[in-house]
């Protein structure tokens, strides 16, 4: 009897929350609403289905779009939106025949993967992210979204928030890496980038925040693979991008390939309803990614209809080119399997994704031909690119003050990255003009002039295998394999001995990471450390500019390279930024958005970590009976939020307000910060938090805020965190968000292993 009350009183409470959430929608926009409604009255269930499929691009070409596949299916109102169609001609030509040859005249919704810039590239996600700059990344999303809607382009697959502490996966790359809170910060920035204050502004893009849920805890770090974790890790260190995003306003959201529970995230109720939409209060629409309801099949979860049927009962609105709904639904609506009301709210929530971007206003509105001429590639676009990828570099080591070098003499240039203008952007980079991206050699060229002299070797090819260096350089082999790679490392060698300093610019090609480029060994590829090792041999000092997409194992590079400058991938304009910090016109201020371990056994690592039973002291060598390895130490080679400067910073200690605090109050943690160097210089100051004792564990320390401080030489600063009972909450074995009373550790500084600490007690 108890249950059965209990049931219905939730019932209750599920059909009063839906109710309030369709009349407040209503009292929201009751013109959207009462427009919808009545050209959903005139669809049928075909034209209803319709609007749920998201083919590619197909066989569309200009001018010849009405006798294409895809054309017809537009016609018949079998289409509901287009990925991958690039230019105004083509897109107001496909548009024209769903505007006026279709029976409803019903607009297409554009997308595409904008995920670092336009034709303007800006750096890869992960580098923006070690920005800590959420005004910059913010700016770039604008950009980005300002370029591609002038091409016709309304809808975005971006941000990509997925947690990731596996950096084998290769779309490490494309997040904000492994910490919950900085996650969470970009992901506002970018929906806020992309979007703005009115979608219905010819310049703003509809983000899709993806990939919901959990993604980047791919088991073995390998794509695509299986997912497997408690709620309360769910909760606690993965969701929280993901909700921030929803919280900002993301209009759509893309489903994962990974399961959650045991389900499918495209075809899992809990996720997509339960979660997403009666707790979160999500309002937008659910796309799958490419094919992810199909792939259902592979997961064990039935044929084509039944997954179908599934995915749409989950919550799963829009099936992007798989056409399993398009296929499938009418049958399993006739069979019992789905709803008309299923259907409809489908169907509804893509309609009013459409209202919202003023498609039906205007469905012409992202189609203007003048302002492609005006608005992509501009000069101030690509100035703002080159001072913002400038400000994503991460100096990891600069002995005896190496860098910056001067502008005069003889510089080597070495290394497969070196020359090489088609890996500059980093992955993802599918609406970049590659003869527009300046490589090294030109950024040094350019910064340079006749200042000094630039010498170039290759030096090493990125790999030994033509096949695989197809797959990582866009299906084009680029490696020299005339020669042998003693041959070339011979004549890097020869060029280096006759200059001054060597420039190394090695790493990973840009597609080593990204979508499908797992790595199961992280260390620099093909023959590029046996290069550095003869370099370093002539005795002649050696800058290391590593261009990767995620964390290497560099343990040797570490002990034996003076100077290692981490550029990631810096977009479109990376050789003049490199070439800014390299000379010091720019002073680099990134900070490590990601643990590097030492080797991949010791993966995951990252600093938000679970103290055991048993635990190592921080620092320390091997202790018999304690959680260690034998060969290694539990340590990382550089700790998230690691970062040098060509400039000093030094901490002052922490002070806090108070050491003992009640409910409501708040605690005031300062700290002085001074540039005791020669060069005015940028400082992100960290605070962490650690809860010392909880209802379940809580991390050895948790990222709580951050403010990048500009210092000239010789200044200070006094820097304030106010710092409340909010900071303090977590989710509990009952997924309750709460905090709890007792001790915990306020510490700040300039990473997270270099800390100023001190305790306070909290009470309620």
């Amino acid at each position: 009897m108890k249950f059965r009350i209990f049931f219905l009183t939730t019932c209750l409470a599920i059909h009063i929350a839906f109710t309030y959430a369709q009349n407040a929608e209503v009292q929201a926009d009751p013109k959207m609403h009462f427009f919808i409604d009545d050209l959903m009255k005139k669809m049928t269930i075909q034209e209803k289905i319709g609007q749920l499929n998201l083919p590619g691009s197909g066989d569309i070409t200009t001018g010849q779009t009405t006798n294409s596949d895809i054309g017809k299916k537009i016609k018949e109102g079998s289409v509901g939106g287009l990925l991958n169609v690039k230019s105004v001609t083509k897109i107001r030509d496909v548009q024209k025949v769903a505007v006026e040859e279709s029976r409803l005249k019903i607009p297409l919704i554009f997308g595409m993967d904008v995920i670092h810039g336009y034709q303007t590239t800006f750096p890869i996600p992960l580098a923006l992210a070690s920005s800590f700059d959420m005004a910059m990344i913010e700016q770039t999303a604008r950009i980005a979204a300002t370029e591609a809607t002038a091409d016709g382009i309304c809808w975005t697959f971006s941000p990509m928030v997925d947690i990731a502490r596996d950096p084998r996966w290769g779309r490490v790359a494309e997040g904000a890496g492994e910490d919950a809170f900085l996650g969470s910060m970009v992901a506002r920035a970018y929906v806020h980038g992309y979007q703005g204050d009115d979608l219905s502004k010819n310049n703003t893009l509809m983000a899709c925040v993806k990939h919901f849920a959990l993604y980047g805890a791919a088991e073995g770090g390998r794509d695509y693979n299986t997912t497997d974790m408690s709620r309360i890790r769910m909760y606690n260190e993965y969701l929280p991008p993901y909700y921030a995003a929803v919280e900002a306003g993301v209009g759509s959201v893309m489903t994962s390939f990974n399961e959650v529970d045991g389900i499918p995230a495209s075809g899992n109720r809990w996720l997509l309803t339960d979660l997403l939409r009666d707790q979160w209060g999500f309002n937008g629409f659910v796309v799958t990614d490419f094919t992810a309801i199909n792939e259902m099949t592979e997961h064990g979860m039935g044929d084509l209809q039944t997954v179908s049927a599934m995915a749409l009962r989950a919550g799963t609105d829009m099936d992007m080119v798989g056409e399993g709904f398009l296929t499938t639904l009418e049958k399993s609506l006739k069979e019992g399997k789905v709803t008309i009301e299923q259907i409809d709210k489908a169907c509804r929530r893509i309609l009013e994704a459409k209202y919202k971007l003023g498609l039906f206003e205007d469905p012409y509105r992202y189609c203007e031909p003048n302002r492609a001429k005006t608005e992509i590639a501009t000069d101030d676009h690509f100035n703002a690119a080159r001072e913002i990828a400038s400000r994503t570099f991460v100096l990891l080591k600069n002995e005896n003050q190496l860098l910056p070098l001067a502008k005069k003499g003889k510089i080597a240039l070495v290394g497969p990255l070196a020359n090489n203008p088609g890996n500059m952007a980093g992955m993802w980079a599918v609406a970049t003009d590659h003869r527009q991206s300046v490589s090294v050699w030109q950024g040094l060229k350019n910064v340079l002039g006749t200042d000094a002299e630039i010498h170039y070797a290759r030096g090493a090819n990125f790999v030994e295998d033509p096949a695989l260096d197809k797959r990582i350089n866009y299906g084009a082999s680029v490696g020299d394999y005339s020669r042998t790679p003693e041959e070339m490392i011979a004549e890097a060698v020869s060029v280096a001995s006759q200059c001054d300093v060597v420039v190394a610019v090695v790493g990973e090609a840009a597609e080593m990471s990204g979508e499908c480029s797992s790595r199961s060994d992280i260390s620099l590829p093909g023959h590029q450390k046996a290069l550095l090792k003869a370099l370093l041999d002539t005795g002649k000092p050696v800058v290391m500019v590593l261009f990767t997409g995620r964390p290497l194992t560099m343990t040797w590079e570490q002990k034996n390279i003076p100077a290692i400058l981490n550029v990631w991938f810096g977009g479109t304009q990376s050789g003049n930024a490199i070439a800014d910090v390299l000379f010091g016109v720019v002073n680099p201020s990134g900070k490590l958005p990601v643990t590097f371990p030492q080797n991949v056994g010791q993966i995951p690592l990252y600093y938000n970590h679970k103290n055991t039973g048993r635990p190592l002291p921080e620092g320390e060598g091997f202790h018999k009976f304690l959680s260690n390895y034998l060969d290694v130490t539990n340590d990382p080679i550089y700790p998230f939020g690691f970062g040098l400067s060509y400039t000093r910073f030094t901490y002052g200690n922490l002070i806090l307000d108070r050491t003992q605090l009640t409910e409501n109050q708040s605690l005031t943690a300062t700290i002085t910060l001074t540039n005791s160097g020669n060069y005015d210089g940028a400082e992100v100051v960290q605070l962490y938090i650690r809860d010392l004792v909880g209802s379940v564990t809580r991390p050895v320390k948790e990222l709580k805020g951050f403010q990048k401080v500009f210092l000239k030489s010789g200044e200070t600063k006094t820097i304030t965190f106010i710092i409340t009972p909010e900071d303090l909450k977590f989710f509990n074995d009952d997924l309750k968000f709460d905090w709890e009373p007792g001790e915990f550790v306020i510490m700040i500084g300039g990473n997270s292993r270099d800390v100023k600490s001190a305790t306070v007690t909290w009470t309620k």
